[in-house]
């Protein structure tokens, strides 16, 4: 490194945003994730000891993943390398392979490669680091945002271990705030700024986990806060609100948070509780979620889960999702609302979808049986000679439009596949089939006892 390049780092280091100043250099400075850097961790051993391997660091923005490769690399005896997916390329890359096998060969000296943001990477970048992660030319430091197992290459995943970061707790928040207000080498003390209580708690709240979050906030405030009569910058609860006025919401629409949250939503429903339901509705519509794929998820769930326990479940998502259509937001929210509150409070019965699997398995298992022929199509000429619909029984012309023909193959005269609960509506039908019927089925418990199970 040269002088120009020496002042280059000097002068970016001063002038770099609060969050970045403040990064940890040790792992004793780091705040927050603990489970995974707890003095008795693996990780924590491992650093310490100079001795890690290719890790995978997983978890939202603001947790301390990039903190954590740079107090690695303020540890590691290794030649520490740098790169961002977002900005760099396989021809990036292959410098750095270059380079490091050179300074394996000739001084035996290690490398650790970090990169940041490597779910940006296509296929074909992370297959070319495979070997080189595989021989120990390197070892990887990967850090993202979005779930390793959907974004990364499973090869690189099977030679790494991933470290799942937690968003920080407030308490942790509390700490960097207070660290950011009164470091005078690298906070910004050297204002002579405080921070009141309220607004130290109302930052830690609203910054949803994200140090970053926070640490802006407070930089924000102190630069552009008048000093009182006391000589002092004074981060009041009012000049907090002004510095953040929204809260984090986590919540990419094709990440980890997309899917946890609609499951989330998708199991309250399911599981009769509408207070949870809309509270999840209104996380999903919050972070900009598009109306109709909530409405998709709520037709389904009124199969699903709801059935013919109450048909008119289905009815009442199915108008949900098109009057969605034509109103579109902020309307839509009251009446996605309306209809996920509906199907969570309906009785609840998985029949209709037992009953589809159960019919599909045994189509792959028994393949075309044949139809009964007075079943078969007799509305060509020549059907009746092929025997076509011959001794077919009407339903309308006998008692309660019943006639109590068999209508599966032959072969499966024996198989049920729809047995209807005890819930709502399909209480009703068990009762009006064992009526029709008198078969043992719809008046034993048993049976439909051991289908839930």
């Amino acid at each position: 490194m040269d002088l120009f390049d020496f002042m280059r780092e000097q002068t970016a280091e001063d002038e770099s945003p609060l969050a970045a100043r403040l990064r940890p250099r040790t792992l004793d400075e780091v705040v927050g994730q603990q489970h995974i850097i707890g003095r008795d961790k693996l990780l924590y051993r491992a650093i310490k000891a100079d001795k890690l391997g290719s890790v995978i660091f997983y978890g939202p923005p603001g947790t301390g993943k990039t903190t954590l490769a740079r107090v690695i690399a303020n540890t590691t005896s290794a030649e520490f390398t740098q790169l961002n997916a977002t900005a760099s390329g396989k021809k990036d890359m292959e410098n750095v392979i270059e380079k490091a096998k050179e300074r394996l060969g000739m001084y035996g000296k290690k490398t650790i490669l970090f990169i940041d943001e490597i779910h940006r990477f296509n296929k074909s970048q992370q297959d070319y680091l495979l070997p080189f992660v595989e021989d120990g030319t390197v070892t990887l430091i990967g850090a993202t945002t979005e779930n390793p197992y959907f974004e990364v290459n499973g090869a690189l995943i099977s030679r790494s271990i991933i470290f799942e970061l937690k968003p920080l707790s407030m308490e942790d928040i509390r700490v960097l705030i207070k660290r950011a207000v009164y470091d005078k080498e690298r906070g910004m003390g050297a204002y002579d700024a405080v921070i009141d209580e309220d607004a130290e708690i109302f930052l830690a709240d609203l910054s949803g986990g994200d140090a970053r979050h926070a640490l802006n906030a407070i930089e924000l405030g102190v630069l552009t806060t008048d000093r009182s009569p006391d000589g002092k910058i004074h981060i009041t609860l009012d000049v907090a609100k002004e510095c953040i006025q929204k809260r984090v919401v986590r919540y990419d629409r094709k990440g980890d948070n997309h899917y946890d949250t609609i499951s989330a939503f998708i199991k309250s429903m399911r599981g009769s509780d509408p207070d949870a339901a809309v509270y999840y509705l209104a996380r999903m519509l919050s972070a900009g979620e598009e109306p109709e794929f909530i409405a998709r998820r709520i037709m389904i769930c009124a199969c699903e889960d709801v059935g013919n326990a109450d048909p008119n479940a289905l009815v009442v998502a199915v108008n949900a999702s098109l009057a969605c259509e034509r109103i579109g937001m902020p309307e839509s929210q009251i009446i996605l609302a309306m209809a996920a509150e509906y199907v969570a409070t309906a009785p609840k019965s998985n029949t209709a979808c037992e009953s589809v699997y159960a019919a599909m398995r045994e189509v792959e298992r028994s393949g075309n049986l044949p139809i009964p022929p007075y079943l078969q199509d007799a509305h060509y000429k020549g059907s009746a000679s092929l025997g076509r619909g011959i001794g077919y029984q009407y339903a309308h012309v006998y008692r309660d439009h019943y006639a109590g023909q068999p209508n599966l193959p032959e072969a499966l005269r024996d198989r049920d596949f729809y047995l209807p609960s005890e819930n709502g509506y399909e209480k009703r039908i068990r009762e009006r089939m064992a009526y029709l019927t008198g078969r043992t089925k719809y008046t034993e418990s048993e049976e439909l006892q051991e289908r839930e199970k």
